[in-house]
């Protein structure tokens, strides 16, 4: 994917092949930029400016060609390309995660998981194996993204645990703000925080019907 591309635009990519991948199930064959917006809830002009960094993919009066549109994004999010994911931390969320596993996203699959808990290690969830986090050296291999689901107060010692052993990528589902190297990305997603500013959001700023 090019440099140049915002990454607020970056983003919102997955959202748009989604649901480009829900019309083709459909048997839809084109789509315009309003129906796009209602169903991903992005304004036309800014559908619109998103796919202009990509050149011409749609044509006035048209609309956009799902399919073309659907092979142009699965190229463009290496959607023929598994990537695989550790999760550290097997407990209610994790185990969510591994029961999910990310069915509808052929790209992406949590192949195996650790913890501390000696219950779980040495056992499967899902069909994924799970293992001690002091193995994590010997069983990671060539895995370089990690969903965390750790305890707070573990979080970083467990990410400069991942970090000093390749992993590139962390989706960080614990409060803790993490520090990683330049070269590491970090997703911070905080349930509750997310919660609370739904709440706030509800709360100060209505939505008119």
């Amino acid at each position: 994917m090019s440099n140049k591309i915002p990454q607020a635009t970056a983003k919102r990519l997955p959202l748009y092949y989604r649901f480009l991948n829900n019309l083709n199930y459909q048997g839809k064959t084109r789509v315009s930029s309003k129906e796009l917006s209602e169903a991903v809830k992005v304004d036309p002009a800014t559908i619109r400016r998103d796919f202009s960094y990509f050149g011409a993919l749609g044509k006035k009066g048209y609309g956009y060609n799902v399919e073309y549109l659907l092979g142009f994004f699965r190229k463009t999010l290496d959607q023929d390309e598994l990537t695989e994911v550790a999760l550290i931390g097997v407990g209610n969320l994790g185990t969510a995660f591994l029961n999910y596993n990310f069915l509808r996203n052929n790209n992406t699959k949590i192949v195996i998981g650790f913890d501390t808990n000696s219950s779980k290690i040495g056992t499967e969830v899902a069909g994924v194996p799970i293992y001690h986090i002091d193995q994590l050296e010997e069983k990671l291999g060539d895995v370089r993204v990690a969903i965390l689901t750790v305890p707070a107060v573990s979080a970083d010692e467990i990410t400069n645990t991942l970090v000093a052993h390749g992993i590139d990528g962390i989706l960080n589902f614990t409060p803790a703000r993490i520090s990683v190297p330049d070269h590491v990305r970090v997703h911070h997603i905080d349930l509750s925080v997310e919660l609370q500013a739904l709440v706030y959001f509800l709360k100060h700023y209505p939505l008119h019907t």
